[in-house]
């Protein structure tokens, strides 16, 4: 099985949606259009897309599809937002497309390419509105797929640049209160340039192994 890649034993639909609320204080829960809240690093979050990659993967049991954890969740020791961001990589978009219903019977919200050529975007919110789930799913081969798996990987194994970069997060998140633009945007030049070591971090232990 791929790394990463989970297939679990489904799990009831209600302990999926109740999942993380359960998980994080109520005031480390983030509703979009508020402030943005960063939580300390929470082992919880590795089950809760465990529950939730068992609830996607069954609703799309006839596709081939594989899900990674990727994000801020999915590495150790550093804040983040509790939402649970997940990697699909299908053969074709359209195939998802055209059983976006029954991610919407999950609670997801379809979004398209949300801003990123060849990407599916879905996102999902509790009843009170807390987001609690994100899905980025892209057609095999594509280059994003690879771009956030290095980024994982690389921060994973180097913990001092994943210090810096939560640092950084923080630093952001004090000062751009609900302005996720801002907060985004003040990342960009840490993360690509990250990514441009993750890769090539990458490519020497190819060459070695």
């Amino acid at each position: 099985m791929p790394r990463g890649v989970v297939r679990v034993a489904p799990v009831a639909a209600t302990h999926i949606a109740t999942f993380m609320a359960n998980a994080s204080p109520s005031d480390q829960l983030y509703k979009p259009g508020g402030v943005i809240v960063l939580a300390t690093h929470s082992v919880t979050w590795a089950a809760a897309f465990e529950c939730e990659a068992s609830a996607v993967l069954d609703a799309l049991s006839d596709l081939s599809f594989e899900l990674h954890h990727i994000g801020s969740t999915a590495i150790p020791r550093i804040v983040a937002k509790p939402v649970i961001d997940m990697l699909g990589i299908v053969p074709a978009v359209e195939a998802l497309d055209a059983r976006a219903h029954r991610l919407a019977a999950l609670g997801y919200e379809s979004l398209g390419e949300f801003g990123i050529t060849g990407r599916r975007y879905f996102r999902k919110n509790a009843a009170d509105g807390v987001r609690t789930h994100q899905l980025h799913a892209f057609a095999e081969g594509s280059p994003e797929i690879q771009r956030h798996l290095d980024f994982r990987d690389y921060l994973r194994a180097f913990p001092t640049e994943a210090a810096a970069y939560a640092e950084l997060k923080q630093g952001l998140a004090d000062r751009c209160g609900s302005d996720m633009r801002a907060y985004s945007d003040g990342k960009t030049e840490f993360i690509r340039a990250v990514e441009r070591r993750a890769a090539a971090w990458r490519q020497r232990s190819e060459r070695v192994s």
